[in-house]
Parts: structure tokens; sequence; C-alpha cells
């Protein structure tokens, strides 16, 4: 066995805390070693050549790079020894960056520790044997779950292409939140303008089929071959039967919450969410519903002149075969009232969220475009806009910013100037202005000088109801004293979060989120739309909050993405899975039930019993099973316990 340690400067990142060079000088008394170098970039072209010159001067076996994170380039260096003509599986990695320089100060301490990390890694690779992949065939079809403007942009991306493409919904129409939008900015066209043609295009697509009112209930399979659930929910109307001609909901007595509208007016128990809905079917509310509250009504029923309301549909499961999954669920909007009581705690009727303006502000909606006080429906002479509500703010656990917030509130402030008139006094309580897009700073300056809206830096402090105005109180940092306005109505900037359901989504899927909610990318640079979950994509607001140019840019990408992985036939999977010794099996079934993608089952022997088996094509290395194996039969290729225990006692015992 001949082992080459190839040990990384990486400028000053490892080199600043780490001897790089002392600890190629040591690695070489390591038993098995017969070359050691250290680079000042082993990543780059001629650091690579020189790592595959020694494994054909020096005939190597084995080759450890002490570097950075394996995360970052474990591919690139297994890609470069596989070249060389090494399997790329007798190559292990050392992180001495991540690991070491980079959280230690003390260059003696560091290098000591570098050198440990060595040790193990060299220990590990020793017993490293060569590992092949499978190759698997590829469903060509592509499941997007969220009908939002990135999941139709996706999915029209991927149809164009000639990929079969299924949207899931969980609401009655595709649109997500850019459809209860009024305007956009910058441009302050308006919204349903640009997003409605979208919606048709994807309705009328050959490739793409809709899905609404529909959620993703269980996924299995890998990488290729996904077998997705999907619930269809009962909207007690049949959509096959449905022209969507809203004499139902016309005629409907009762009465219920009204989503699509934020909670500003109550919409029919029987409902369409707004006219331009795709698909445009109706759907009832059943806990408002007369008929399934009380037993009596069906007023709905008699009048349909398609006959397609249907009082006893029950809930129906569909199953897709898919090689990749696209997650374009979108956001949600910050429930400020269960944490701001000092702006009232949703209990000033004049206090609203930015989205129940946008509502207000939209022709189609509850007010018909026209902007009122909720409290006696009084055009407003004075509007104060709060800025980071549910944004940047530590005490109620939102530190990040949302991205949109003062974009929207500036293009809302214009909007209100046109709507109420330009004698109208405009206020914008601000932290700071964050507007870093194409044409926003300008966006900015034309709403303060053109406009005339006043930005008032400065934080409010409360709100409260006083002879019939809502007192805005705060502080003007720039002129170091305090403000009180008498507003009319206030439009809280709330900020966005990840939507509803998202974490038992990820768990569904086996994918990683954050403590927001929002799905993790499995790199911020080098994979920005991939997942920790081969075949899974993420794309739009589900990730991070974006605006609609960034939501619609990512989805683009995604789509290439994936475009990129199902152009091939054939796939190959990781050979690093575990494996069952049945020898040992006590048929305990507990890797059964540990395991997140379902890849080991019972497999009758001859004899009549049954033993574990893992199917190599869904396994996806995680170990989860080598871990909770009570008798120690299972293990994982390319970490075996032998191997393990090796580094143990390097590090212990060396």
């Amino acid at each position: 066995m001949r082992i080459g340690v190839f040990i990384c400067h990486c400028g000053t990142n490892i080199a600043a805390t780490v001897d790089s060079h002392g600890l190629a000088e040591r690695a070489a008394e390591l038993k098995d070693v017969v070359h050691t170098e250290d680079v000042m970039y082993t990543c780059s072209e001629p650091g690579q050549a020189g790592i595959q010159r020694a494994i054909r001067e020096k005939g190597l076996t084995r080759v450890v790079v002490a570097a950075c994170s394996p995360q970052m380039h474990e591919v690139t260096f297994r890609r470069c020894v596989e070249d060389a003509g090494l399997n790329p599986h007798l190559f292990e990695m050392a992180n001495i960056r991540e690991h070491c320089s980079w959280i230690h100060d003390d260059k003696e301490l560091a290098t000591e520790k570098a050198y440990e990390i060595i040790k193990m890694a060299v220990a590990k690779v020793r017993t490293a044997e060569p590992l092949f992949p499978n190759e698997v065939d590829v469903n060509k079809d592509v499941l997007v779950i969220g009908g939002g403007v990135a999941g139709i942009q996706v999915a029209l991306d991927l149809a164009d292409a000639g990929l079969k493409v299924t949207i899931v919904e969980r609401e009655t129409t595709i649109g997500g939140t850019m459809a209860r939008l009024d305007k956009t900015f910058p441009t302050i066209d308006c919204s349903a303008c640009i997003l409605t043609p979208r919606m048709v295009d994807a309705a009328h697509h050959e490739n793409i089929t809709i899905m609404a009112y529909s959620e993703v209930d269980r996924v299995q399979g890998y990488v290729g071959n996904f077998v997705v659930d999907i619930k269809r929910k009962a909207a007690m109307v049949d959509w096959n039967r449905c022209i969507g001609c809203e004499l139902c909901v016309q005629k409907c007595p009762a009465r219920g919450p009204d989503y699509f509208n934020a909670g500003l007016a109550e919409t029919k128990a029987i409902y369409i969410p707004f006219p331009q809905a795709v698909p445009k079917r109706a759907a009832i509310q059943t806990d408002y519903c007369r008929w399934f509250q009380q037993g009596k009504c069906r007023v709905c029923s008699r009048v349909c002149p398609a006959n397609a309301i249907d009082y006893d549909q029950q809930d129906t499961y569909v199953q897709r075969k898919v090689g990749a999954i696209v997650v374009a669920t979108g956001m949600d909007v910050f429930p400020w009232e269960e944490y701001y009581p000092q702006y009232g705690g949703g209990r000033i009727p004049d206090v609203i969220s930015g989205l129940q303006y946008e509502r207000m502000l939209n022709a189609s909606g509850p007010t018909g475009g026209h902007v009122h006080r909720i409290s006696n429906h009084e055009e407003p002479k004075t509007v104060v806009f709060i800025q980071c509500v549910g944004s940047r703010d530590e005490a109620v656990g939102r530190p990040y910013c949302s991205s949109v917030c003062c974009m929207y509130t500036a293009k809302q402030a214009i909007l209100t100037k046109s709507h109420c008139g330009d004698d109208t006094d405009v206020y914008v309580f601000y932290i700071d202005i964050r507007a870093t897009g194409k044409g926003y700073e300008e966006f900015i300056k034309r709403a303060q000088s053109e406009f005339g809206v006043n930005y008032v830096r400065g934080r409010v402090s409360k709100l409260y109801e006083d002879n019939g105005k809502v007192m805005v109180r705060g502080m003007d940092t720039l002129l170091g004293h305090q403000v009180e306005i008498p507003a009319d109505l206030v439009i809280l900037a709330t900020g966005t979060t990840s939507a509803e359901g998202a974490p038992q989504l990820a768990q569904t899927l086996n994918i990683s989120y954050d403590e927001f909610g929002f799905f993790k990318e499995s790199h911020p640079k080098l994979r920005p739309v991939e997942t920790n979950t081969a075949g899974i994509f993420l794309a739009g607001a589900c990730q991070s909050p974006k605006d609609i140019p960034t939501s619609v840019a990512q989805a683009s990408g995604t789509a290439s993405k994936v475009l990129g992985l199902l152009a091939k036939d054939k796939l190959k999977t990781s050979p690093e899975v575990a494996v069952v010794d049945q020898s040992r099996c006590v048929g305990c079934w507990k890797c059964i039930d540990v395991c997140p993608f379902s890849a080991p089952e019972k497999q009758e022997l001859r004899d009549g019993t049954s033993r574990s088996h893992v199917i190599e094509t869904v396994c996806q290395g995680c170990g989860i099973c080598v871990a909770t194996c009570p008798v120690n039969c299972i293990s994982l290729k390319g970490f075996t316990t032998d191997s393990l225990i090796d580094q143990l006692e390097e590090a212990l015992l060396g």
C-alpha cells in the first residue's frame, strides 16, 4: 500500500494558523505514507496536476488531501484521482480549514490538531476499498410543488423543453402571493397583467398538468425515480363539470373568512378566489356551509347549471412517478398580531398589514380599489407606514431582512397619493432603506421627491387610539426627538415567513430547513438551487425572502439544473450505501422504522425466514440504520466500523 498526502496552504486560509510545510514533513513518517507534499492551492489546475503526477510516478494506491471541507471540494479531488487511474473512493479528505485553521489563533495548537486530523484520514484511507456506482434508468417527468410565480416559471421552462410537468398547488388556484398584489415595483405595472398570461399559458400547455387544491402526502424513491402520493382534497364540486360561472357564489347565503383578501372581507361558503383564477372552479368551505353545519340549504346545488355540486365528495389520492421534484411553495406573511401588542395586536381596526392594504388598493379587491378607513369607511388624510414589522427584529425571533418591505412600502406610498390625492400626508417610519435591485434606489427617491412621501428614520414604540385617530408615537433619530402623528390609517410593512407547513413538507421530502422554516440549499454559492437530497430542487421564496424578479430568475436557473439532470437516460448512484450481514440480522426491523428513504426491506430467505435487505438504488448513505441496528449487522460502504475504529485508535493511541 502506497499512500500520498497533499497538504494545502489555501493562501493564508490554512497557512496563517497551520504550518503546512511542517505537516508535510511529519506526515511522511506515518505508516504506508510514501509521498508527502505541501501545495499552495491543491484545488487549482497545477495543484491537481501535481497530485496526478505523483500518483503515476510514485505508484500511489491511496490519496489524502488535507485542505477544506469535503462539501466544497471532495467531488473535485475524486475526479482528479480518477483521471489519474485511481478509484475515486480510495481518496480521503482531511478538513484542516473549517475544523482547524479557521477556528484557532494559536498556530502551534492548530498545527498539532491538523496533524491529528491527517493521521485519522490516513488511518481511514488505509482500509478503503474500491467502490463502483450503479446505473439506474431515469424518469423524465417532473413534479413542481407550488403554483406561484416561481412554480409557474419553472414549469413553463421545463415544459417548453419537452418534459412532462405536474404542478401541485394546495389552494384552489395557481398564482400564489403575486396574484394578490395590485401593482409591482419599481415599474408600477399591473401584477395580474403580468401573471395572468403566465397562468393561462401553464393551464393550456400540453406538457403541464395542474393539480390544484392538492397536497403532497408521501414521497418515496430516489433521484430519477421518485414515487409521489398526492392528496386531492374534496372541493365538494365536480371540477370536471364545473364551468366557473359563479352562479353558485352569487346565490350562496352563507359566508366565511376570505383568505385571498387577507381577511378584509368575507367570502361565500362556496367561492372562487378571484376572477382570473386558474383553474376557475368553485369549492365549498364546509366549516361555513349551511348544508354541512345545519343540514339544510343546498342552494348551490339547485342553481348550478352544470349539476357539479357533490356533497358526498371525498379526498382522493393520486400517484405520480417523476425523475425530479422542484419545491416552490413560496412564503407567508408574518402574523404580526401575535407578536406586537404595542401596535394594538390586531385590535385597532385602522391598523392593517401591507398585504391587506394591497388588497384594498386592488380594483378587484373587496373595496374595489377604494382606500378608506376600516373603522368608518372615510377616505384617510394622514397615512403612516411602519417598516420592519416582523423583520430584523430579534425580539420576535425574526432577525433576517424580508427583502421586499422597503420597496413595497414605497410603492404603496406612491399609490396612496394616487388613490387619495396629493393633499394626503404620507409618512414612512424606517430603520434604514434597503433598495438593492435595478432601479430600486431611484424608485425610493422618486417616492420622496416626486410624490412628497415623508421618510422618518426611527422606530415606532406605540400605537393607540385617541379621539378617532390612531396615534403613532415614535422617535425621529435624525432630529433627535420624539414624534407623535395622529393617523387615519396605519399600514404595517409586515415581513415574510416560510409557508405554512413548510417544516412538515421538508420532512416528507427529507430535505433540510432552517430555524425559520425556509428550505436550505445544498451550498449557498456552488449549489444554490439544489437540496441535500439528490433530485430535489428549490425555486423562489421558499428558500429565503425574494422579490418577483429574483424568484423568476431563480426558477429559470432551477429549470436548467433539472434539465441537466434529466438529459441523461441513466444516472449513476453513489456506491456509499448500507449493506446488511444477513447471517447476523435478527429481524427486529428497526432499520426499516428509522430509514427516511425506505431503503431497507424485508427479504424472505429460502429457509422461510426474513432478514433485512437494503435496496442500493434507494439508499442515500445517511447511516441512520447503521447507528440504530442493535446487533451491528449493518455497515456503510466507505465508512465501515473497522475504518472508524482505526481512526479513533490513531487519535487516542497513535
